[in-house]
């Protein structure tokens, strides 16, 4: 075992775990962050995202020790209940997941793609997901509320 620490959602947090532990892992178990989930293990679908220093990564194959001086958010980190971020807002708004398994993920790439993009096409909304699979088939409405965070978060 060794510690490591990590910066996550703007807190500094210590965890003694094997160097290889996937962030996954850490992220669910020792810090209680339940936004990332587990769907293949392979950064397949993309359930597991998280951001790390601003770029969207698959949590389930990145081990821990490549983290340690990223600044990483999972979506725990984007809003709050009282105060969504536009994201969250417009994934509800829009009903954008039915399960939710996948909404995790496509929260953070989509996040990563608006701090890059302001104004995304539709084009560019369905390269950024590419590799997020979603078995509800709610592709058409994921679009359109990332378009609504788009534009809220422009005004």
């Amino acid at each position: 075992m060794a510690s490591f620490r990590l910066l996550v959602n703007g807190k500094t947090q210590s965890v003694s775990v094997e160097p290889g532990t996937p962030l996954l892992y850490v992220l669910r178990n020792d810090l209680e962050l339940n936004g990332p989930k587990f769907g293949c293990g392979l950064a397949q679908c993309g359930a597991c995202t998280v951001l790390m220093d601003g770029k969207p990564v698959r949590s389930c194959v990145t081990p821990v020790s490549t983290a340690v001086k990223a600044h990483i958010t999972t979506i725990e980190g984007l809003g709050t209940l009282e105060r969504l971020h536009p994201l969250q807002r417009a994934f509800i708004e829009e009903q954008a997941c039915q399960c939710g398994y996948c909404g995790n993920g496509m929260v953070m790439s989509a996040k990563a793609l608006l701090d890059r993009n302001p104004r995304p096409s539709d084009g560019d909304i369905k390269q950024a997901l590419d590799g997020h699979l979603c078995r509800c088939a709610s592709h058409n409405r994921i679009v359109r509320a990332i378009q609504r965070a788009a534009r809220e978060m422009r005004s």
